[in-house]
Formats: structure tokens, C-alpha cells, sequence
């Protein structure tokens, strides 16, 4: 092999790398991108559980199980941590989502 045929070869390799790289990083930027969407789309599942409880039992719901149970809200506890501290049934109860991946 003469030195052009190595340059040629060099810059190749090179080039499949930096289009690897490339497309590494674009995969985790969707992936980053998703997970906010989806922790997004929790909060406001839960915000909207906890005014629809409200509206029709008169009473904050006590817990994200109950959410879960009877208002249709799913967390995925893989991925995601509920962090809900209800004060009172007639206190609108604070929460946190958090993803579990930052958390470990």
C-alpha cells in the first residue's frame, strides 16, 4: 500500500467516525428530549387528577395510588419518582417528578 492509499484509507475511518459520533449524539439528544416530554406529560396527568378529584369527591386525592386507581394516571416507577405530600383533603397537595436515572 503507498502513502495516498493510507491517507485515503486514514481520512475514511475518520470520516465513519465523526458519522458515528454525529449520529450517537443525536440519538441521545432525542432521548433526552422524550423523557422531558414525558415527565411533562406526568405532571400534568397528576395536576389534572388531583383538580378532578377535587371537582367531583370534594376532597384532594391522598396519595398517587389513589390517582392511579381511580383517575387513570400511570407512573412508570422505572422511570420516573412521585414525590406527593398531601397536607389535607381540603389543602391542594404539592408534588415533584423526578426522573429515577438522575436520582440513582
Amino acid at each position: 500500500m503507498g502513502r495516498t492509499q493510507i491517507r485515503e484509507v486514514m481520512l475514511a475511518l475518520l470520516i465513519l467516525v465523526a458519522a458515528c459520533l454525529i449520529t450517537i449524539s443525536g440519538i441521545r439528544t432525542t432521548v433526552s428530549s422524550t423523557k422531558k416530554e414525558e415527565k411533562a406529560q406526568l405532571e400534568l396527568a397528576i395536576r389534572r387528577a388531583i383538580v378532578e378529584c377535587y371537582a367531583i369527591e370534594g376532597a384532594y386525592p391522598p396519595d398517587v395510588d389513589y390517582m392511579e386507581a381511580h383517575y387513570g394516571v400511570v407512573v412508570d416507577d422505572n422511570v420516573f419518582i412521585v414525590h406527593y405530600d398531601s397536607f389535607a383533603t381540603n389543602v391542594m397537595p404539592d408534588f415533584k417528578v423526578l426522573d429515577r436515572t438522575k436520582e440513582e
